[in-house]
């Protein structure tokens, strides 16, 4: 069982957004309270007298009254709107699927009877755009590439880390000339095997790429395939390239080889372990069985979201309350007038 934060994010956000809409009020109010003054404490028959002595001044008093009373109601219908900051979180369980690709490295495999964005291609070129586009499809699923020639190797464990994966300590790590030639089927399925025993996952893969037949190794692929079944262990095996003859560096210079498949042993692994054979003959069909593998492997993933909002209302209100207890005060006090 694997379990994954995926997600993990805060925003700001208004509960009551429509509530905004009680501002059109204020400048309203403000108009009504330039139109509506209070009733004078003297009464003059002519204010004839009170215009020769100058212009009118309006006082600062009034106008910090003012402006009181209107914060004070912008904070309380900002609070009206409940203001929170809602934090969610995605949390995502699955079923576990544990697969391991197995890469063939032999000298053969630097055949180019591939095209890649229209460019020739040697067959690993292909192997690894390819798996590297497969793993990053894989988000919840722990992966590990095994390469082969003469003998396996790991060049990666398996892990959850795409960014490992596809780094120089994974797919980097996959190269023709690291161990002796040749292409130990059997060996390779066997190191995979190994390495998937112990796992506690619902399923387990192999998927296995070459360009040849089993010409080294101690073990039988049909032997490998049985033991990988006993496990419970599918396997999937796909035979890259094209048939006929074709021009390959070696130490010694280039080198002419005849393609050799054993379409029929790859053919009796998949059957044995439960798993099923492909042939692919360029970067496109390549693309399409591992996408179909995708498909037919499947995780079962559950989500399970989930939102807290810490509440910010107080904070306005407060505002509000303060704005108002500053205008009753003050009106009591240093705003009094009298007549």
């Amino acid at each position: 069982m694997v379990r994954m934060l995926l997600l993990a994010e805060s925003s700001f956000s208004l509960a009551h957004p429509l509530a905004l809409l009680l501002l059109l009020l204020i400048p309203l109010l403000a108009m009504l309270k330039g139109r509506v003054g209070r009733e004078g404490s003297i009464k003059f028959s002519s204010l004839h007298i009170l215009r020769r002595m100058g212009p009118k001044s309006k006082g600062r008093i009034g106008g910090f009254r003012l402006a009181s009373i209107f914060l004070s109601l912008i904070c309380a219908i900002f609070a009206l709107t409940r203001p929170q900051i809602v934090n969610r979180e995605e949390v995502v369980t699955d079923s576990g699927i544990e697969l391991i690709i197995a890469i063939d490295v032999s000298r053969s495999m630097q055949a180019e009877d591939f095209r890649i964005n229209n460019n020739r291609a040697n067959r690993l070129q292909a192997a690894k755009k390819v798996t590297r586009e497969f793993i990053r499809g894989r988000q919840t699923d722990r992966i590990g590439i095994i390469a082969f020639a003469g003998r396996p190797y790991l060049a990666s464990p398996l892990t959850l880390s795409k960014s490992w994966l596809e780094g120089p300590y994974g797919l980097g790590r996959v190269d023709i000339g690291l161990v002796e030639d040749g292409t130990a089927i059997g060996s390779a399925i066997a190191a995979a095997s190994k390495r998937l025993d112990k796992r506690d996952s619902k399923s387990k893969v192999i998927v296995l790429l070459t360009d040849g037949k089993n010409n080294s190794g101690k073990l039988n692929p049909i032997e490998a395939a049985k033991l990988a079944k006993t496990l419970g262990i599918k396997v999937y095996t796909i035979a890259v390239g094209t048939y006929g003859n074709h021009t390959v560096q070696t130490p010694r210079g280039p080198t002419r080889l005849h393609q050799e498949y054993d379409e029929e042993t790859l053919q009796s692994i998949a059957s044995i372990a439960d798993g099923k054979f492909f042939r692919a003959q360029d970067t496109g069909s390549l693309q399409k069985i591992f996408s179909e593998i995708d498909q037919m492997e499947k995780t079962e993933v559950k989500r399970r979201v989930t939102v807290e909002a810490d509440e910010l209302f107080v904070f306005p209100a407060f505002g509000a309350l303060a704005f108002g207890l500053i205008t009753v005060i003050g009106r009591e006090t240093i705003w009094r007038r009298f007549p």
